[in-house]
C-alpha cells in the first residue's frame, strides 16, 4: 500500500513540474579552431682549425643550422651580419680582426649575406641546412688568443 502512495506521489509531483511549451525555436553554431604554423631553429657553432701568427691560410669550417617547421609551412633562413661587422664578417680578440665569409653552398661561391636567404617548406620534422665558412688567406695575424664573433640566425615563417 505504501509503495503505491509512494508512486502516485512521484507520478503528481512529476506532472505539476513538467511544463508545456508552445513552440521551439532552434539555431545552429559553428566551432572551429584556428591552425597556425610553427618553426624552430637551433644553431650549431663553427670552428675554425688553429692558425699561427704572421698571415693565414685558407680556412674552411661548417655549421649546422636545425629547422623544424610545421608540414608544407613555407620559411627563410636569414643570418645577421655578426657582432664585428664593418664592410665584411669579422671575428675580433678585442682589438684585432680576421675577416670571414659564410656561405650558402659547399663550393664557397654563393655568400650568405644578410640580403640573402636560403628557402625551404618544413616537413614536420627536422631539416638540416649547412653553413660554409671561410677565412680568405693573406690576412695578418698579429695577435695570439681566440677570435670570436656571433651571427643570428633567424627562420621566418
Amino acid at each position: 500500500m505504501q509503495t503505491r502512495r509512494l508512486s502516485l506521489a512521484i507520478a503528481i509531483a512529476a506532472a505539476l513540474t513538467s511544463q508545456a511549451w508552445a513552440d521551439s525555436k532552434s539555431s545552429s553554431f559553428q566551432v572551429g579552431v584556428q591552425v597556425v604554423a610553427t618553426c624552430s631553429i637551433a644553431a650549431a657553432d663553427m670552428t675554425f682549425n688553429t692558425m699561427t701568427t704572421g698571415t693565414t691560410g685558407v680556412s674552411d669550417a661548417e655549421s649546422q643550422l636545425t629547422v623544424n617547421c610545421s608540414e608544407n609551412a613555407p620559411y627563410a633562413i636569414a643570418l645577421s651580419n655578426g657582432g664585428s661587422y664593418s664592410g665584411g664578417r669579422r671575428l675580433t680578440d678585442g682589438t684585432k680582426f680576421i675577416n670571414y665569409y659564410l656561405y650558402k653552398d659547399n663550393s664557397r661561391t654563393a655568400e650568405w649575406t644578410t640580403q640573402s636567404t636560403i628557402t625551404s617548406l618544413g616537413s614536420g620534422a627536422a631539416q638540416s641546412h649547412t653553413v660554409y665558412g671561410r677565412i680568405p688567406s693573406g690576412q695578418s695575424v698579429p695577435n695570439m688568443g681566440r677570435y670570436t664573433d656571433t651571427v643570428v640566425a633567424t627562420v621566418s615563417y
